[in-house]
């Protein structure tokens, strides 16, 4: 996009005119709901994310004014990445967990559809009129799933039936959502969809390996975090996984290629360079 990075919105290096620029809230392992990833300690739950969006709009307001601020977030673009977590580092997490005796996981998936919903109204609420919406990868198929359920290297099937539930619910509510504020503000991101191709067709993206994670150890190196002691790959742009949950950077890239240029299939209902198009019209 040719911006400069947003900075942390905890930094204290993010203040002055460097608040004009944007700011990251997002925390590792957080989730659409309250009790995902309750196992990490210094966890930014996402309601806590969005009260420090609104601390972020004072401080801009105090810079700019009130005019100024409201046409700067209007005119933004906001990402925001839920869901996968509520899977793997709730539901899933271990055998019975409190969310799987709670809900059969056709009932849960539409129960986190509606909590999604409430925080992407939220969003809207604040000013957010350009959001990009991610859904979930193919959870069954990162390397720590593989290390924990396969045998021979196919996805596990639990964890796909999950994405596979989720992620086209997710475009509805967003289609729903859409009509409710009479625009085209949310935008839904089929990362599954551009995981998936990597995964069925390596070799046309120039990938070799798809099951092993560059950085890991164990089984598909799909156990523990990337750290000093893990196995290490010698060229990590041959791998579509990084770490034993996250692509590689060059899979993001690809994967930021179809958000800026992407068909229907993975952008709806239009890519980030229509969006761009539009809105330089405006």
């Amino acid at each position: 996009m040719g911006w400069e990075p947003t900075m942390p919105y905890l930094s204290p290096e993010l203040n002055g005119q460097k608040l004009l620029v944007g700011a990251n809230f997002a925390s590792a392992g957080a989730g659409i709901l309250n009790d995902t990833g309750f196992q990490f300690v210094n966890i930014i739950r996402i309601y806590q994310q969005l009260d420090y969006f609104q601390e972020y709009l004072k401080k801009v307001k105090a810079l700019i004014g009130q005019v100024q601020t409201e046409k700067l977030v209007n005119e933004s673009l906001t990402l925001i990445t839920l869901g996968g977590n509520d899977f793997v580092n709730n539901y899933y997490l271990m055998p019975f967990s409190p969310r799987s005796r709670q809900f059969a996981l056709p009932a849960y998936v539409p129960f986190l559809i509606d909590e999604y919903k409430k925080i992407l109204q939220s969003l809207y609420v604040l000013g957010a009129r350009r959001v990009l919406v991610t859904g979930t990868g193919p959870l069954g198929c990162v390397p720590a799933e593989l290390a924990l359920h396969s045998s021979s290297g196919e996805c596990a099937k639990e964890l796909q039936l999950a994405a596979s539930l989720f992620n086209p619910q997710l475009v509805q509510m967003l289609d729903q959502l859409n009509q409710e504020v009479g625009s085209h503000v949310f935008i839904a991101v089929n990362t599954n969809e551009m995981h998936l191709d990597f995964i069925s067709n390596s070799q046309a993206f120039g990938f070799t390996t798809t099951k092993t994670a560059c950085c890991g150890q164990g089984p598909y190196n799909g156990l523990g975090l990337c750290t000093p002691f893990s196995n290490l790959c010698d060229n990590r742009d041959e791998y579509v996984f990084w770490d034993p949950f996250h692509p590689s950077e060059r899979a993001n890239r690809l994967i930021v290629q179809q958000i800026m240029n992407g068909s229907s299939t993975y952008m709806y209902p239009m890519n980030l360079n229509t969006i761009k198009a539009l809105d330089s019209r405006a």
